[in-house]
């Protein structure tokens, strides 16, 4: 009884320290020779496919950035669209690797569903889109409004709180996915329609004429997007978190595509250790030594990807605002190479 008794103890304290029994995210991946990325699929300049079915998007360059560090190969992703309300369960069921489709960090998020958030990849707030022939200058002049709103979100609590907030009325005409509540707004069943401000660029070039509608002023409250894994394995977490982290650093540094083969001969110490010339970094992910120099190489440092995706030589136009590097104004940093 007492060998059992130790047995016991030895398990969960294995389980504590490193949720060894689920650790094998990265060995799935490379035995599958892909990876699963829960992504949006309905959303301009984050996921979606276009008309050959190819994805493009910023989320969609954050899950082909994983797939680099990996394989050396961008293409090697399998895209998973999913909805605001299956994008968790099909995470937590195993059925994707990690989830990158314009979610929001919050505190219950990350305790309750058996999740993790890795990092920011992008600071969002929520906003509000009207037609200008209703002449609102402010959300405050929605009172007694019919708001379309996707189901499943935080945006949909965002709502019912910043109405409460502000003493207004509210009817809600809620939708499963953002195609049909984009669609009930566009054919006039509600008077706006609410949704992160990134998305509400992105949206308005769907509706049946664009410049109709105007985007309100007000961001009612914070979205920080972060890509979600599942708990118990440190080493996906590491290597989906310091994917972002490598992005970042390499956009500081000024490293790019075009030139982060000539970059990897720097005498500069950081951008050594950053791109394997120096130490193990890559090695103690599971990757290796190369590994910033796949990503860059294949996918670009986080501004590229950010200004050909949603960015000035994107369609939708978003300036980088806080999503700028924090040498540059922005909230954008990332820890060392160290």
């Amino acid at each position: 009884m007492k060998r059992v008794f130790v047995a016991l103890l030895s398990a969960c304290a294995a389980l504590a320290m490193g949720g060894s029994a689920t650790a094998a995210t990265l060995d799935n991946v490379k035995a599958r020779g892909a990876l699963n990325c829960g992504a949006n699929g309905q959303l301009p300049g984050f996921g979606m496919p276009d008309s050959q079915g190819i994805w493009t998007g910023f989320d969609v360059e954050m899950c082909r950035a994983i797939a680099a560090a990996i394989f050396n190969d961008p293409q090697k992703v399998k895209f998973v669209a999913l909805t605001a309300k299956d994008r968790f369960t099909a995470l937590q069921s195993g059925d994707t690797d990690v989830l990158i489709r314009n979610t929001t960090w919050t505190l219950s998020r990350d305790t309750q569903l058996g999740l993790n958030a890795t990092a920011i990849n992008y600071f969002d707030g929520q906003g509000f889109i009207v037609r200008k022939s209703l002449k609102l200058n402010s959300a405050l002049e929605l009172n007694d409004a019919a708001v379309c709103v996707q189901q499943g979100t935080t945006t949909e609590l965002n709502l019912s709180d910043y109405f409460r907030a502000n003493k207004m009325r509210l009817k809600s005409v809620t939708f499963a996915t953002l195609d049909e509540a984009l669609k009930a707004y566009d054919t006039g069943r509600c008077d706006a329609y609410t949704t992160d401000a990134s998305q509400l660029y992105s949206v308005r070039l769907k509706l049946a004429k664009p410049e109709e509608h105007v985007v309100l002023p007000e961001i009612v409250s914070k979205e920080p997007f972060s890509a979600f894994v599942r708990h118990g394995d440190d080493q996906w977490f590491d290597i989906v978190r310091w994917t972002l982290f490598a992005m970042l650093n390499a956009e500081e540094f000024g490293i790019t595509r075009a030139n982060v083969d000539e970059q990897a001969k720097s005498d500069n110490p950081e951008i050594k250790r950053l791109l394997g010339s120096e130490g193990n970094f890559g090695e103690q992910l599971g990757l290796t030594k190369d590994w910033v120099i796949r990503i860059v190489k294949n996918v670009g440092n986080y501004g590229e990807v950010f200004d050909r995706t949603l960015g000035a030589g994107s369609a939708l136009k978003i300036t980088r605002g806080q999503n700028a590097l924090w040498t540059k104004g922005g909230l954008q940093y990332a820890p060392p190479v160290r």
